[in-house]
């Protein structure tokens, strides 16, 4: 790449002008102002765009992407148990092969380049993403609502799930799929679980991933089943956290719950476009970073969305810490942009998020001659207040150009759209 004007996320070297980037196999090679030495097989002139590491989506249920804004205008308890579980019951593997696909281009498009993702036929969902190219987390959001006394891995369908999962698919492919642990959430499970997915993460070195007080409701009624322990809390006490996790939403999580998070290295996912759609609440990310949490940030299923735009999702962080705490320079434009990217990378484990030599080229280009990012008097500003995700005209995973100039090098969108027509939607809805 020459021409290159790009928002590194190095601190070193934060904003780069008139510089070369070189990728060699799946790595950056190279950054500086002087031309590489050696011969390339392509050349690309990246004058009138800003190149930036590839976003990091950190909470994602991709194959929601088939319930697009199915059930709208409830609050998170009833729209899950009278709208979203009685339809994904009806899904099969094809189902979600669809789902996934979709969502996919959706996320390519708008610059994402990897994804923690939750959700079942978890090996589906695996075998698209290494067809589309990007990296991803994967976990199955493990569920038990039996007896606590009865429970054993052999009559919990997610022991089963998680142990198939990581075995088949954990460190695939030098790493593009990694396999989290993980607990759905508090509410939806029992201590034997949280127990089971915390031993089987500390046996395989396995991050965890969970839904942590989504809502005021959800936090209370943690508080009055666990004898006033929070949901951070009680997961805590069966170890729940001890290899470090990515915990979404943390709406309503305590200042203490905080402190235990920056301790254990639980990274707060923050979804500020879904906990406003749903009516949850928001995130207090200032205060949490002032605790010394990670941030990170994520789209959550679009079906509560109702896209995947990793863009919108950073504008939202910043103007609503800025609205809430009536402070003009909370979350500035550089913050947000970390936490879609170098925070995201830290809270998924993976060598990425930052342009420089030695990271994973995860690289997007963005179109700065569109008019609505005309003129431009700060990159960074302008990326994160002006920017959409329609302006990413190049997505770089891995190495590998997988998206240019509204061109999909790894999907078929053509034929996505007319299986989902044709059977995805009828098999679910009639």
């Amino acid at each position: 790449f020459y021409n290159v004007t790009a928002v590194t996320m190095n601190p070193a070297a934060p904003l780069l002008k008139n510089a070369f980037v070189a990728v060699e196999g799946t790595n950056i090679s190279y950054v500086g102002d002087v031309r590489p030495v050696g011969n390339f097989e392509r050349e690309i002139d990246c004058t009138g765009k800003v190149m930036m590491p590839g976003l990091v989506n950190a909470h994602t249920h991709i194959p929601m992407t088939i319930l697009r804004g199915y059930g709208g205008g409830c609050n998170l308890q009833t729209w899950l148990n009278d709208y979203i579980f009685p339809a994904e019951g009806k899904l099969d593997d094809k189902c979600v092969s669809i789902g996934t696909q979709l969502g996919l281009a959706e996320m390519i498009a708008s610059g994402v380049t990897c994804i923690a993702d939750m959700y079942m036929r978890t090996g589906v969902i695996a075998q698209e993403i290494v067809n589309a190219g990007i990296s991803a987390n994967l976990s199955c959001g493990g569920l038990y609502f039996g007896d606590p006394a009865a429970f054993s891995e052999d009559n919990c369908n997610d022991c089963r799930n998680q142990k198939v999962l990581t075995e088949n698919w954990h460190k695939y492919n030098d790493g593009q799929i990694l396999v989290d642990a993980s607990i759905h959430a508090e509410y939806t499970s029992t201590a034997p679980l949280w127990q089971w997915m915390a031993d089987y993460a500390h046996k395989h070195d396995l991050l965890m991933h969970v839904h942590v007080s989504e809502t005021t409701t959800e936090h209370e009624q943690a508080k009055e089943r666990n004898g006033g322990l929070t949901p951070i809390q009680a997961l805590d006490k069966f170890g729940v956290w001890e290899n470090g996790a990515i915990a979404a939403h943390c709406v309503w999580v305590s200042e203490d719950d905080m402190d235990i998070m920056a301790k254990k290295h639980i990274t707060a996912v923050h979804n500020p476009v879904s906990n406003l759609k749903l009516a949850s609440g928001v995130a207090r990310t200032s205060l949490l970073a002032q605790h010394g949490v990670n941030v990170a940030l994520g789209t959550d299923g679009v079906a509560s969305n109702n896209n995947h735009d990793l863009f919108e999702e950073i504008k939202l962080a910043s103007l609503l810490q800025k609205g809430v705490n009536l402070d003009p320079i909370a979350v500035p434009a550089r913050k947000a942009l970390e936490m879609a990217t170098v925070n995201g990378a830290k809270a998924l484990g993976r060598n990425t998020g930052v342009i420089a030599p030695g990271r994973v080229a995860d690289l997007i280009l963005v179109d700065f001659d569109a008019p609505n990012l005309t003129p431009c008097h700060d990159v960074e500003e302008n990326l994160v207040y002006s920017a959409r995700g329609n302006n990413v005209c190049m997505n770089m995973a891995r190495g590998k150009v997988i998206y240019e100039n509204g061109v999909f090098h790894t999907l078929d969108v053509e034929r996505i759209r007319e299986e989902m027509t044709a059977y995805a939607i009828p098999h679910i809805f009639g």
